[in-house]
């Protein structure tokens, strides 16, 4: 493998030399010109990563992320991926396995690692987080959450679940049960179910009710299976897509019809929820575009840019079979 050591000596010059010219420092253009050939010919590539972490100014941005096994995170990684590499920065990915305690150790630790800005896919805003980010010092962006002393970029959860609640409506379902998760969760526990209650409060003839469960999908089924046989609702919207996965899974399990018996909705968009049978009817949120999104505005926040406090990313309701009409 070439090193930095082999270049400056097929050229004739010092280390120093080729490392200036590999972090754009000051050299004479024939010495640069002489780099660029040797470069081309042995095939060199610098590490990127290391290059970034001895330079003053760094290209590497850290991305904190709750879990790895989430659609939502994937898609959202893969967008901020594809858009700093067009702006010639790295991404260094750190996960908090959902435990906010090594949310806030892995604040400190992107920091120290000289990132240059940092991208958190955050569940919920503490107090920790807040005097975390006034240590660091460092420009940082709020992907999926916002909060008022941070820049933001957040999905439009209150209007999706809005149109969802009309379109619940729309189709003549009078008792409904919202099956939604804890309310720490800012824009999913509270926003969603916000908005969807405020848009079935414009019929006063509907029953609703609201209950509680966990991202995860065996947790749906059970409160879903609890759901079905003391209320028995004709209708089960779902704050994810997971979660209305779990909730059909219920249904089947109970012998029930789907939506003949039982209509559910979800939200997120999952590729998988077009594959299965019935389609799910579901907000789809847009990550990919999100992500690539935060990457913009992370690097305009690095390099001084004015960008907006507050960001929305698209959705779009997706129609299918997963609801019936209601005479």
């Amino acid at each position: 493998m070439t090193t930095i050591a082999d270049i400056a000596k097929l050229a004739g010059v010092a280390k120093s030399t080729v490392s200036r010219y590999l972090n754009d420092g000051s050299v004479s253009e024939e010495t640069k010109r002489k780099i660029e050939q040797i470069i081309k010919e042995t095939g060199y590539s610098p590490n990127a990563f290391a290059q970034s972490l001895k330079a003053k100014n760094t290209n590497i941005i850290g991305t904190i992320v709750p879990r790895l096994d989430s659609y939502a995170t994937s898609r959202t990684l893969i967008g901020i991926d594809e858009q700093l590499k067009e702006y010639h920065y790295q991404m260094l990915v750190s996960n908090s396995s959902q435990s906010i305690e090594r949310e806030i150790e892995n604040i400190y630790t992107l920091a120290h690692q000289k990132v240059a800005g940092i991208i958190l896919l955050a569940a919920q805003i503490t107090p920790m987080h807040l005097e975390a980010f006034k240590k660091i010092n460092i420009p940082v962006l709020l992907v999926g959450q916002q909060h008022e002393e941070i820049y933001s970029l957040i999905h439009n959860d209150y209007e999706a679940a809005y149109q969802i609640g009309q379109h619940v409506l729309a189709k003549g379902h009078k008792k409904i049960a919202y099956l939604g998760v804890t309310e720490k969760d800012i824009a999913v526990g509270i926003n969603r179910k916000q908005g969807f209650k405020d848009s079935i409060s414009t019929d006063s003839d509907c029953e609703v009710q609201y209950y509680e469960t966990s991202f995860a999908i065996g947790s749906a089924i059970k409160m879903s299976t609890e759901i079905i046989e003391a209320y028995r609702p004709s209708i089960i919207v779902c704050a994810t897509d997971n979660i209305a996965i779990g909730t059909m899974k219920a249904a089947y399990m109970k012998g029930l019809s789907i939506p003949k018996d039982l209509s559910v909705t979800g939200f997120g968009g999952y590729e998988i929820t077009g594959m299965i049978h019935p389609g799910l009817t579901t907000a789809q949120f847009y990550y990919k575009e999100a992500g690539q999104l935060a990457a913009k505005n992370i690097v305009h926040l690095v390099r001084g840019d004015v960008i907006p406090e507050l960001t929305y990313s698209d959705f779009q309701i997706i129609h299918r079979e997963s609801v019936a009409a209601i005479d």
